[in-house]
């Protein structure tokens, strides 16, 4: 259900991206609001989908992900069925951080965290290349990430 997003609402969404532990209270003040209109007004933004959920920041590095690979594909056919069945194959792989389906010459970028340059190449033939109709895979490796913001503006 689409809402209309008001002022106030985005200064909600800004307080709980950056902190989505925040009390009730601190974030009623952190708003300017009392704490019951702030409670209905973040009840009213989860309940929507607005906020879809809250969840850690992990660090891939720090648990032990150090590689992040950027995976693009190419299938031989772009019909509805392919797309899916491609998606629904991923979707199982747990390498895969996001998925997006794209335009242009790749029909997929998919982010994968992995722990070695061994381990990718392990997934790549024994996951991701075993999936009925790729035409083409093309690996990029992530050097360093310089923005990483899990917000939306």
């Amino acid at each position: 259900m689409k809402i209309a997003i008001d002022h106030a609402d985005r200064r909600i969404l800004a307080a709980v991206q950056k902190d989505g532990r925040i009390s009730l209270t601190d974030l009623a003040e952190q708003v300017g609001l009392s704490a019951t209109p702030c409670k209905r007004r973040l009840a009213r933004l989860e309940d929507s989908g607005v906020i879809a959920g809250y969840q850690a920041r992990i660090d891939p590095v720090a648990s032990g992900f150090g590689i992040t690979v950027f995976v693009s594909v190419e299938l031989e056919r772009q019909q509805v069925a392919e797309l899916s069945r491609f998606q629904q194959a991923v979707a199982g792989f747990d390498e895969v951080v996001t998925g997006t389906l794209m335009t242009g010459s790749q029909d997929f970028l998919l982010e994968v965290a992995v722990e070695s340059l061994e381990e990718y190449e392990r997934f790549l033939q024994t996951r991701l290349l075993k999936v009925e109709g790729i035409r083409a895979v093309r690996s990029r490796f992530a050097l360093r990430k310089f923005i990483d913001r899990a917000r939306i503006p």
